[in-house]
């Protein structure tokens, strides 16, 4: 994800009140962090591959996943907003 892309997602999703944040994974990686109640967190698209996806950690630790959603690296801004959006995480 691109840095204006994933900014444009993380102002959409904290306007629907979901705690959103950008987050840097390197240099020039760019992706969507979300903090979930239980005091995990999801890291959106900040793997560098084509298509949108999640790891869920807890204290740095994957403890879950968000597996790649097919048709999704053509996606407009508001489709990923929506997809992060309506997410479940087990």
């Amino acid at each position: 994800m691109q840095q204006e892309e994933a900014e444009l997602v993380v102002a959409a999703l904290q306007q629907r009140r979901v705690f959103a944040h950008l987050y840097r994974g390197g240099v020039n990686r760019f992706g969507v962090r979300i903090v979930l109640s239980d005091g995990r967190e999801a890291l959106w698209d900040v793997d560098g591959a084509a298509g949108l996806e999640a790891q869920v950690m807890a204290d740095g630790v994957l403890v879950g996943f968000v597996p790649k959603i097919e048709g999704s690296q053509g996606w407009s801004v508001e489709q990923t907003v929506e997809a992060i959006a309506a997410a479940t995480y087990t």
